[in-house]
């Protein structure tokens, strides 16, 4: 495909996204969040309009958009509900992508086939020890013939009960601390791999996050995504992948709230006049604004990055840390703008504040952003 037809695909699609974000999401993003669960026609319509097919190559049965598109289809279904967001984006960016980069052939036609074809992934790497030190697990798998025996536990398993199969690490050779992890693919319903309990979450409710247990699991050795031992490497690149799609939804989120609040503000009149016309009401939405269009800026440059298969650690990292911090305090602003109601469920506001805070935290914490940032400026990756 001649790259502006391309260029110019991905836009008449990103039109059908926005229509379907507007509206069939928006409308039960608040049922959505209440029953903590995306309906399946949501995630049925997704797969019909091709996005779960959108960035796997055309090899194994996708359509080989670009990494860029779906940022932006992550954005868009973000303004509506991150929680319906979240689905395409672990199947993508979490799951998809490891496979990808580090996946044998034989892999990549197995599942990526699968998922262009509507099958949800998943990834499954923190456990209730070892969070941002993504070294420190403590699940071991040990060789036997041709399989792995996995014993131990992942917690904050996203798109956890509606996931076909996931990506995990497992220790393989204590003795060598990280360089001895190794990444495996598991499907669901393996022997011995069971979900122990639901979480329930403050924010992105919609969204299945579970903690899973593996109980003399059998994993076959032909499941080891890259090479035995080098699974923290496959493991630290799918972050840098998944850190953009994480700024793209923490884009999403506060833009809906903006839009939200500018139609209310244009609206509510006191003192004889919209609140929109007051000088400290334009001057909060001036800060927003600029902050979100900086947001917006630095994911579209880190996707751009990623695609062209240059280095992005830091771009990644200072997406992510700056988005989500923008969308955190912009939702926060917008709460403010509704005044009374914004406390209330009458509007969306306080989902959209609920919603931006895990930003800040999942795909490593915004302090881990800032470490990796100023370690890569101090390289002079630049």
């Amino acid at each position: 495909m001649v790259k502006d037809d391309k260029a110019a695909l991905e836009e008449d699609v990103l039109s059908y996204v926005r229509d379907f974000a507007k509206k069939e999401v928006g409308p039960l993003a608040k049922k959505i969040d209440e029953e903590e669960e995306v309906p399946k026609v949501l995630i049925e319509k997704m797969v019909k309009m091709g996005l779960f097919s959108s960035y796997i190559p055309e090899k194994y049965g996708g359509n080989s958009l670009s990494f860029t598109f779906l940022v932006r289809a992550i954005e868009e279904i973000s303004k509506a509900c991150p929680s319906t967001a979240l689905v395409l984006d672990g199947a993508l960016t979490l799951f998809a992508e490891p496979l990808l980069m580090f996946g044998s052939e034989s892999l990549k036609k197995k599942y990526l086939t699968r998922v262009a074809e509507g099958s949800v992934g998943g990834l499954a790497i923190t456990e209730p020890g070892a969070g941002s030190d993504a070294a420190s697990i403590s699940t071991k798998a040990v060789k036997r013939g041709s399989d792995y025996i996995v014993n131990g536990s992942k917690i904050f398993v996203s798109n956890g009960r509606i996931a076909d199969f996931f990506v995990f690490d497992a220790v393989t050779e204590p003795s060598r601390g990280h360089r001895g992890i190794t990444t495996f693919v598991a499907e669901s319903n393996y022997p011995g791999i069971r979900i122990s309990r639901d979480i329930h979450k403050m924010g992105i409710r919609g969204s299945s996050t579970v903690e899973i247990v593996f109980e003399d699991a059998v994993i076959p050795a032909e499941n080891i995504v890259g090479t035995e031992n080098d699974g923290f490497k496959v493991v630290m690149d799918t972050l840098d992948a998944g850190r953009i799609g994480i700024a793209a939804q923490a884009v999403g989120i506060a833009q809906g709230a903006l839009d939200e609040a500018m139609s209310y503000i244009k609206q509510r009149k006191q003192f004889g006049k919209a609140i929109a016309d007051f000088e400290g009401i334009q001057f909060m939405l001036a800060e927003m604004g600029t902050e979100l269009e900086a947001s917006r800026l630095l994911t579209y440059n880190a996707a751009q990055k990623w695609e062209k298969h240059e280095p992005c650690i830091m771009e990644s990292s200072m997406a992510k840390l700056h988005a989500s911090d923008a969308a955190m305090r912009i939702t926060t602003d917008c709460v403010q703008l509704f005044g009374g109601y914004g406390y209330t469920t009458d509007f969306d506001a306080e989902r959209h504040m609920r919603d931006a805070k895990i930003t800040q935290i999942y795909e490593g914490t915004n302090q881990i952003q800032r470490i990796i940032i100023a370690r890569e400026m101090l390289k002079g990756s630049r």
